[in-house]
């Protein structure tokens, strides 16, 4: 029965359905089905299965959009029950897309994908300076932050976030994921960020390995 449950929520969440997804998860809660339970086999799995089909080229943007968004409305059930059963979040991570970048499409879908993993997201939003980086992950206790420029012209302004970090006294405690069109591995290891993804659904992966190595 409870498996059953399980793969509705993470197939309606796969197809985007919000309404029925929110109804599928009152209704595995009112089973007394343990909420840690719904978001990991349920929501988690549906996300996964389409982060992966993301990395292939067989979904694109909107099919990701549509999914995540349907695991917001997911959460909006989840989130008290989470809350009430004292589950934390995997980890807290400051998102935003540099100073002087207006873009905000490939910085929403990662912070989506991430809140789908299971982490607490904090979006700092676009065109953000690099004191507002350090002070939103004082603010929010963070252990990751990860920026994003899409333009050329803007890369410099993650470098100078890099080492204001670093400046901070923060390089230690918090580690920096980049990524976005233009950025590539050799850039993120020229400007001493921790970590690089390609697209969002390796920010999640990405992510993983950066907190798992302490």
């Amino acid at each position: 029965m409870a498996e059953a449950i399980l793969e509705q929520i993470a197939e309606t969440l796969m197809k985007g359905r919000a309404p029925q997804l929110k109804e599928l998860v009152q209704q595995a809660l009112d089973q007394g089905m343990g909420p840690e339970q719904i978001l990991q086999e349920g929501m988690i799995a549906g996300m996964s299965v389409i982060g992966g089909k993301f990395k292939r080229n067989e979904v694109y943007v909107p099919e990701v959009l549509i999914a995540a968004r349907a695991m917001n409305a997911g959460m909006e059930v989840l989130k008290p029950a989470l809350s009430d059963a004292g589950v934390k979040a995997k980890a807290t991570i400051c998102v935003g897309t540099v100073k002087g970048d207006l873009h905000d499409i490939g910085k929403n879908l990662v912070c989506m994908m991430l809140e789908g993993a299971g982490y607490e997201v904090v979006d700092l939003g676009v065109n953000v300076e690099t004191e507002k980086f350090i002070a939103g992950a004082k603010e929010h206790q963070a252990q990751l932050v990860g920026m994003s420029a899409l333009l050329t012209t803007t890369m410099g302004a993650m470098k100078a976030a890099v080492d204001g970090f670093k400046e901070a006294g923060l390089a230690d405690q918090v580690k920096i994921l980049v990524g976005g069109a233009p950025v590539t591995q050799s850039f993120a290891d020229e400007i001493g960020a921790h970590g690089y993804a390609a697209d969002a659904a390796t920010a999640v992966d990405v992510a993983d390995q950066l907190l798992n190595a302490g």
